[in-house]
């Protein structure tokens, strides 16, 4: 027996010594007596991660997975920072010294309301005023609940979505966001040096207020706001929409939010309206994944339905699936679902006479150019972000009260249309695509009709995402040693066209080519945060962009790739042109 297997089997002993529950015990003993020790190893070789974003892991036991375990070592050192900036006086909701309070939320997986009551107890028994959802909610009303009852933090139990073998833990701030520096780092600290013994598990149920459908119903009211034209869903409220929730916590608010707008002909897809944190019709819940809509386009099929659209368990995520020029339903990739909502956005609005020069919008460093171009051409700011939503969430808080937010969103499937919420919020989200299908319906166009107006008037290119998935301790070695490779051999060409400009976010430089001769200059990003994301672009207008990923075991690429578009019907040459690239950019990278 090697060193490291040693140090772990004797990690492990500490649970079955220790005061853990019998089934816990068993689990443990069963990976110890196991010949194969992979298992036992991927689950002690370390403790989970407490990340900038909270935590997210395989459940099962051990330091290295999602149990209730780590999930109160994790809200005792929360609140223990929580109680430590509140004892200086470091928040703007409350006075110093006064009670503290947070919102706990979970969405449809597994054990998310027993970790959810777990969170709920620790917080009560460490003295805070506990709203807690009387059930599963989705992440967006966990965001705008925070801001609404004016609490100093709170934590949603979600995976989004990964996985059913997956749960996680997002911490939340005052300001209904994701936390941010200096606080990520602070209760990371915190957490680090809680425990087991330290956890307050006793719960004070005086603390504990169940909250639920009043706040559904503001919530509900706050996403009616984001509404920019009322007679045109007037004219078109029976645009025929089928919605899925993929068995995630859309599955009441979203259609309610649909009907609040005043859209009338809504269909769901029955089996996936069911509650099951095992997904048990697709193989992920994961929206972006054709194979998760293939029920949603069986009964638009059927329907002869105009936008088939659907949420991820936790309800932050979208996919809209549209029928293309051949009458087939394709999903509108991420990219193309910020592009038509910025667009959008600017236009009617500008039409309507509410766009004012103190408006501006938000995409992040790896979402399309063409957004950007959009946004240029009408003469309306748009900022660029580090990736997530929590820096989306900090531009408002940087220009909060000097200007006026109106959207924003990445590549992932997601978009946040108000900031009321802090964080993606399909439902608003939702509301205002089939808004747009209604414009377009209005126009005498289809959805993805409008989206070749869009290339036709900026210009086309197509984005790839690659995830290169690398479990384990030797994944993550291994992604880390890419990262190295890339920042010690630096691309001077990516499928044959020259690389003319780079960004390190991480060393905080920008590259340009002049003259033949490299020229660097400081890139200066909001908090001057530094990030773990390397970016290329060419002569020829490839970008190409390489992040591994904070929440999975994964290293994503990022490309966008142009190709020429003279007419709408030269869509799908196009879309081929660009991906015939994607093997020679791939191999440039050495991921082929």
């Amino acid at each position: 027996m090697n060193e490291e297997l040693k140090r772990i089997m004797a990690v492990a002993q500490t649970w079955l010594d220790g005061n853990y529950d019998e089934q816990t015990k068993a689990e443990v003993r069963r990976m110890m007596e196991a010949e194969d020790k992979t298992e036992l190893i991927d689950s002690f070789y370390r403790t989970l991660e407490f990340g900038t974003g909270g935590l997210r892991g395989i459940m099962g036991a051990g330091t290295n997975r999602m149990n209730k375990y780590i999930v109160a070592q994790a809200t005792q050192g929360y609140a223990n920072y929580l109680m430590k900036v509140g004892r200086e006086g470091g928040f703007s909701s409350v006075k110093k010294g006064e009670q503290l309070s947070v919102v706990v939320c979970h969405d449809c997986r597994n054990n998310g309301r027993l970790f959810a009551e777990t969170v709920a107890n620790i917080f009560s028994a460490n003295g805070f005023k506990v709203y807690l959802f009387e059930s599963l909610r989705p992440t967006p009303e966990c965001s705008f609940a925070i801001r609404h009852l004016h609490c100093q933090g709170g934590v949603n139990v979600t995976a989004s979505h990964n996985p059913k073998e997956y749960n996680g833990y997002k911490a939340y701030w005052e300001d209904g966001s994701q936390v941010l520096q200096p606080h990520d780092k602070g209760i990371i600290d915190e957490v680090n040096k809680v425990r087991l013994e330290d956890v307050r598990w006793e719960p004070n149920k005086d603390l504990i207020e169940i909250i639920g459908g009043e706040m559904d119903y503001d919530y509900m009211m706050a996403v009616k706001s984001v509404m920019i034209d009322q007679d045109v869903i007037n004219r078109h409220n029976d645009l025929n929409i089928v919605y899925t929730p993929l068995h995630g916590t859309g599955r009441q608010i979203i259609p309610m939010c649909l009907r609040s707008w005043g859209f009338q002909n809504i269909h769901v897809v029955p089996e996936q309206m069911v509650i099951d944190g095992n997904f048990p019709t697709v193989v992920s819940p994961n929206p972006e994944n054709a194979e998760a809509m293939t029920l949603g386009m069986q009964l638009g099929t059927k329907l002869n339905a105009d936008l088939v659209i659907a949420s991820d368990p936790d309800a932050d995520r979208i996919a809209i699936v549209v029928r293309n020029q051949r009458n087939e339903w394709t999903i509108i990739n991420g990219n193309q679902t910020i592009m038509m909502y910025m667009y959008y956005i600017i236009n009617n609005m500008k039409k309507l006479g509410k766009l004012t020069p103190d408006m501006y919008l938000v995409k992040t460093i790896v979402t399309s150019e063409v957004v950007r171009r959009i946004a240029d051409k009408q003469g309306v700011t748009l900022t660029d972000e580090y990736t997530g939503f929590k820096w989306i969430a900090n531009r408002i808080r940087m220009w909060e009260g000097k200007r006026k937010y109106i959207g924003g969103g990445e590549e992932s499937f997601g978009f946040m249309a108000f900031d009321g919420v802090r964080d993606k919020c399909s439902p608003s989200a939702i509301c205002l695509i089939c808004e747009i299908a209604a414009y377009a319906k209005d126009n005498g166009m289809s959805l993805f009709e409008y989206l070749l107006n869009i290339y036709m008037e900026y210009g086309f290119q197509r984005e790839v995402t690659i995830n290169v998935v690398r479990p384990g301790k030797t994944g993550a070695e291994e992604i880390a040693a890419m990262m190295v490779n890339y920042r010690t051999n630096p691309l001077t060409e990516i499928a044959g066209e020259k690389v003319i400009k780079t960004k390190d976010f991480q060393e905080s430089i920008e590259r340009n080519l002049v003259d033949g001769k490299w020229v660097e200059k400081e890139i200066h990003m909001a908090l001057e945060a530094k990030s773990n994301v390397l970016q290329y672009f060419t002569e020829g207008g490839l970008k190409v962009s390489v992040r591994p990923s904070g929440t999975e075991p994964k290293i994503k690429f990022y490309f966008e790739i142009p190709a020429e578009m003279k007419t709408p019907a030269d869509y799908d040459a196009a879309t081929a042109a660009a991906e015939a690239r994607v093997p020679a950019i791939k191999a440039s990278l050495g991921i082929a």
